[in-house]
């Protein structure tokens, strides 16, 4: 089981942010913006997998990970209502969130109507591990955020630690319920689809609103920041293909970055309690 421990960010969220608060640079400010709009539906998704989950499973085995879906359930409400303030200041900005629309349209069609716990848990282990690549290439790479406005470089490193510290309670569930390595194998593909396509369209729509989408210094930072030497996509191909492996488990990823992140800064994201 993997202790799992609810902090509180101490983080202004109230005050106005630059509208290219991530080093001036257009491209990365966009992509970080975009990915904060999937959030608030995105985790309460996520816990409401979880909650299924736990509660489908047999007394002694859901006894056995109660404290850990607790605390899974503790950090992901938070990473929501946080992200909820940081998209405000978005939505004051003039941006348009299409991405939430898709997620909970999604939802309704393809979740909603399955009472399978194990669907549930199947899609969140999926894109959990998503999140997971993309948490462990932030903290190896700090020049995504350089330049960053500081408290906001926090917000993004405080996610990204506890994504590293919570990767594996969705997949560890959907093994408890007995999903199977076709589906779990199946369920990753879809997600990745949906997940690339939805980062993508909503990026270029928040550039386009922004007026940078045709700037060729946009589209430079792109290149950089998805296909350079140190880039998204060429760092994080493995970690993705590695999931498609039947001897695959999310603690086989390096975790440390976010330990270490989370083990020097306890002053700026405090526990407020543990799970169990």
């Amino acid at each position: 089981m993997t202790e799992l421990t609810v902090r509180r960010l101490q983080v202004d969220l109230e005050t106005p942010f630059d509208r290219h608060w991530c080093g001036g640079d257009a491209f990365r400010t966009a992509l970080f913006n975009a990915l904060s709009m999937s959030f608030p539906v995105g985790e309460q998704l996520f816990i409401d997998s979880v909650k299924k989950g736990l509660a489908a499973l047999p007394a002694e085995r859901r006894e056995a990970m109660a404290a850990e879906v607790q605390g899974f359930i503790g950090q992901e409400a938070t990473h929501r209502r946080i992200h909820e303030r940081f998209n405000a200041q978005l939505a004051a900005q003039g941006f348009v969130n299409h991405w939430e629309r898709r997620i909970l349209a999604r939802r309704a069609r393809l979740l909603e109507p399955v009472a399978e716990a194990r669907a549930w848990a199947g899609v969140t282990a999926a894109t959990e591990h998503w999140t997971a690549i993309f948490a462990q290439h932030l903290l190896a790479h700090p020049g995504l955020l350089a330049g960053a406005e500081p408290r906001l470089a926090a917000l993004w490193q405080w996610h990204s630690a506890e994504e590293l510290e919570h990767r594996s309670t969705a997949f560890d569930l959907y093994r408890a319920l007995g999903g199977n390595e076709l589906w779990r194998r199946r369920l990753f593909r879809i997600v990745s689809l949906n997940f690339v396509l939805d980062t993508a369209r909503q990026t270029v729509n928040n550039l386009w609103r922004d007026g940078a989408l045709l700037r060729p210094s946009t589209w430079a930072s792109a290149w950089r920041t998805l296909f350079g030497r140190e880039g998204l996509v060429r760092r994080g191909y493995g970690p993705w293909r590695a999931y498609l492996r039947p001897d695959f488990h999310p603690l086989q990823g390096d975790g440390s970055g976010g330990e270490r992140w989370l083990a020097g800064h306890r002053e700026l994201a405090p526990p407020v309690r543990a799970a169990g």
